[in-house]
């Protein structure tokens, strides 16, 4: 039997629409399809291969775990998770762990502990939950009845109640709809889905003075901008601002399903055993390869790295604009940068995400008007170099289309 795009279509439930190609195989940030075509990868699976494809580490962690024990369940606790959640509670503020296996299971438990904290310590009246228009937190009912974009959460009947959103960057608009009645705030320090915007320094601050002001958990979302992502192994480091509770998946498996929420001892005691559960989180297969993922991440040499590697990005992106005038700014920290279009590009991100795969290039976007680059934070100067060549390439070929419409 074949195995090609048309093939999805008669099995596969329609809610993706892939490219093309089928990849078969990677190694560091480049990837091979069927036909041999070779691709550089500046999209990391959307954050999420933070190491690259097949990195030895994480194949003998994975290969030397897969022949030890796969499952257990929750009835037991096993040596990998209970390593890693050692690892990760001393490179943070939190002293508890939990584990699932994405990013939007890890934001659901936030949630619900949000929740239920505010339940046991202050009565049901404190139920109000703030996020932020254009965040995004994960596509379960709840996650996605808080990420900030209706044409995710509409047409599913009805939402969880006592939610609100308010404008990102705007201390103001939260000030606004904040009481005591407020139990959380969720945001991320840096919105991913929602154009790579970063937040204000002043912004951050005000939200936890806000949150302590009215008793209040605040929640960071580092899902995408977690595990080396903006240059420190979380990006709240860089803030000066500390989450009661923070939620972590993408790049903290390198690629094999697993997230985590992070928190305090005394928050944590407010999911009581039965109040919360996940069968396969916290696997020994998915806690082994995360561990040996932190090995690699979780060190000075990666993670300045990964601020020298955002540079090289910069510079190519300037000289590509300067060339082509196709960009306003590129937004964004460490290795998760976002090009924003200009005004005769707007809606057309797209565009460039399909001419730079005929090129042999792997890139995102984020809404209609940003591209958006992911890649491996360990991606090397001369892939980076390669892939930007291509890059441009692409641009030149979707102005041209443009001059010629």
């Amino acid at each position: 039997m074949p195995v090609t795009r048309a093939l999805f279509n008669e099995v596969m439930v329609p809610n993706y629409n892939p490219a093309a190609i089928i990849p078969v195989r990677g190694e560091g940030s480049r990837v091979w399809d069927q036909e041999g075509q070779e691709f550089v990868d500046f999209a990391g699976g959307i954050a999420v291969s933070c190491l690259g494809h097949c990195h030895p580490a994480m194949v003998n962690a994975l290969t030397e775990q897969a022949n030890k024990l796969w499952h257990l369940s929750n009835v037991m606790t096993n040596e990998p998770a209970l390593r890693l959640a050692k690892k990760l509670t001393d490179a943070t503020f939190a002293e508890r762990v939990y584990f699932a296996n994405s990013g939007a299971e890890a934001n659901e438990a936030a949630l619900k502990l949000a929740r239920r904290w505010a339940l046991d310590n202050f009565g049901e009246q404190k139920n109000q939950i703030i996020a932020f228009n254009k965040g995004f937190h994960g596509r379960t009912f709840f996650t996605v009845t808080v990420g900030g974009q209706e044409a995710y959460s509409d047409g599913f009947g009805p939402k969880p109640g006592a939610i609100e959103h308010v404008d990102y960057n705007d201390l103001a608009s939260l000030e606004a709809v904040m009481s005591d009645q407020t139990c959380a705030v969720m945001i991320e320090p840096l919105q991913g889905e929602g154009g790579v915007v970063p937040a204000d320094q002043a912004f951050l601050e005000g939200v936890r003075a806000l949150c302590d002001k009215h008793n209040a958990l605040l929640i960071f979302d580092e899902v995408q901008t977690g595990f080396g992502r903006t240059g420190s192994l979380y990006a709240y480091e860089q803030t000066g601002v500390t989450p009661d509770i923070l939620a972590t998946a993408k790049a903290l498996g390198g690629g094999f399903p697993i997230g985590a929420m992070l928190t305090t001892a005394e928050i944590a005691e407010h999911l009581k055993v039965g109040t919360h559960g996940s069968t396969y989180g916290g696997n020994p297969l998915a806690c082994a390869v995360s561990e040996a993922v932190m090995d690699v991440v979780n060190t000075p040499e990666v993670l300045e790295g990964v601020k020298a590697k955002e540079q090289l990005f910069r510079n190519a992106l300037n000289a590509i604009n300067e060339k082509h005038n196709v960009f306003t700014e590129v937004r964004g920290q460490g290795l998760l940068l976002g090009a924003a279009l200009n005004e005769n590009f707007k809606g057309k991100a797209r565009d460039f995400l399909v001419a730079s795969a005929e090129e042999g290039l792997m890139v995102l976007v984020a809404g209609t008007d940003v591209v958006r680059f992911t890649p491996s934070l360990i991606i090397s100067e001369d892939d980076i170099t390669e892939g930007m060549a291509r890059f441009e390439k692409a641009v030149a070929k979707v102005v041209a289309a443009q001059q010629a419409s």
